[in-house]
């Protein structure tokens, strides 16, 4: 988040003030940069909206909400988490491969936290699902500065 700031790149996340998300909204506001978060009306109060946000934009349900974040931003960075990432990561890679999507999708791979599920998708290419160029495509780096540095290279 503060590579981000650092580089006067806009923070667009779900919206909460909670778990690593709501650390990282924290770090980008803390560094001076711009947050963003697009949050469902149901998930308001459950996900605790962060209050201190440069912009929230409200939208009816997770559908919207992730066509939103993927109309907002230029770039996409995994960090580790659950099922909604999975869920957000998985929809970005499928948009990219049916040609819906040309923005670079990076993975912060934080004590190597994505190689079990790099390691699925691999398999997947490999017995012939997708090709494997689609996955290659993913930058995936344990620092935060090389990251950020590479993604900008694609922008």
């Amino acid at each position: 988040s503060q590579q981000l700031a650092a580089n006067n790149i806009a923070l667009v996340y779900g919206g909460g003030a909670v778990g690593l998300m709501g650390i990282a909204a924290d770090a980008a506001l803390a560094a001076g940069g711009e947050v963003i978060g697009v949050i469902p009306g149901f998930l308001d109060k459950k996900e605790i909206l962060h209050p201190g946000i440069s912009e929230t934009i409200r939208v009816d349900d997770l559908f919207q909400r992730k066509a939103k974040m993927i109309e907002a931003s230029d770039a996409f960075i995994t960090l580790p988490g659950g099922m909604g990432t999975f869920d957000e990561l998985l929809e970005v890679l499928t948009w990219k491969q049916l040609g819906q999507l040309d923005k670079p999708i990076a993975l912060f791979n934080y004590e190597n936290y994505f190689a079990s599920l790099h390691n699925t998708l691999s398999s997947a290419a490999t017995a012939g699902f997708y090709d494997m160029s689609y996955l290659d495509e993913v930058i995936i780096e344990e620092d935060a500065v090389t990251l950020v540095s590479r993604l900008l290279a694609e922008i």
